[in-house]
C-alpha cells in the first residue's frame, strides 16, 4: 500500500503543473505560425527561381530556331512570356533580354543566342514582419544557332 503522504504530495505535484501546457501553447504558437510562414516564402521563392531559369531556357531556345535577330527577339518574348504563365508564376514585372549577336555571323561560324530574365517576385502577401515584399529573380540560358542554316 502506498503511504497517503506520498499520494498527497504528487497530487500538489499534478497541481503545480496545471496551466502550463497552455502558457507553453501561448508562447510556441506563434513561433511555429512564423516557421511556417518563413517554409512557404521559401518555398515560394525557390518554385518562382526554377519558373525563372525555365523561361530562359525556353527564350533562348526560341530564339536559337530563328533566321534573323528581330524574329528571334519576338520569339523569345513570347516563348518567355508563355513560360512564366504555363508555371503560374506572376512577376510583378519582368524583362527579357536577348542577345542575338551571334546572327551577325555568316553562315559556317559558330554563334549563340543568350537569353536573361528578370523576375520581380511578390511576397508582400505572406504577412511575415521583416519579410521583404519582394525578391528580384534573374536567369540566363545560352543556346547555340545552327552552324549550317542559312541566317538574314
Amino acid at each position: 500500500m502506498i503511504p497517503q503522504t506520498f499520494r498527497a504530495r504528487v497530487r500538489r505535484a499534478l497541481r503545480r503543473d496545471r496551466g502550463s501546457y497552455a502558457l507553453e501553447t501561448a508562447v510556441l504558437a506563434p513561433v511555429m505560425i512564423g516557421l511556417l510562414l518563413l517554409m512557404i516564402a521559401f518555398g515560394r521563392v525557390t518554385d518562382a527561381d526554377g519558373a525563372v531559369d525555365a523561361a530562359a531556357r525556353a527564350a533562348a531556345r526560341a530564339a536559337s530556331l530563328e533566321r534573323d535577330a528581330q524574329s528571334a527577339q519576338a520569339q523569345a518574348q513570347t516563348a518567355a512570356s508563355r513560360s512564366l504563365q504555363g508555371e503560374g508564376i506572376t512577376c510583378r514585372t519582368s524583362s527579357v533580354s536577348v542577345d542575338t549577336g551571334g546572327y551577325a555571323f555568316e553562315v559556317g561560324v559558330e554563334a549563340n543566342v543568350t537569353a536573361t530574365i528578370s523576375c520581380i517576385a511578390n511576397l508582400s502577401d505572406i504577412g511575415l514582419p521583416g519579410l521583404p515584399g519582394s525578391k528580384t529573380l534573374t536567369a540566363s540560358w545560352t543556346s547555340p544557332i545552327d552552324t549550317y542554316r542559312g541566317r538574314q
